[in-house]
């Protein structure tokens, strides 16, 4: 099965993750199909937090991808962002 879930990168205490598309059976930092976007749970400033591309999401979940719980709450986030912004 596929699933779109968060890659970790960053330094120790200082998280950083992609969000991608992979095979559930790959471990979390394996391969990866796509990447779809980024969160920074730590930025400042002029960082962006969350930046994801919802039309290629919304591609993946119609060929059958399974959303984590995480990455679930977070483009219910961007699309309340968008839905705000305009």
């Amino acid at each position: 099965m596929v699933s779109i879930r968060l890659n970790r990168g960053g330094a120790k205490r200082r998280p950083f993750y992609d969000i991608v598309v992979t095979d559930s059976r790959s471990p979390r930092d394996g391969r990866v199909i796509e990447r779809l976007g980024l969160f920074n749970p730590v930025a400042r400033g002029q960082s962006p937090r969350l930046r994801l591309d919802l039309a290629r999401v919304d591609a993946w979940v119609a060929k059958g991808a399974q959303l984590s719980p995480r990455v679930e709450s977070l483009v219910r986030e961007q699309r309340e962002a968008e839905k705000a912004a305009g």
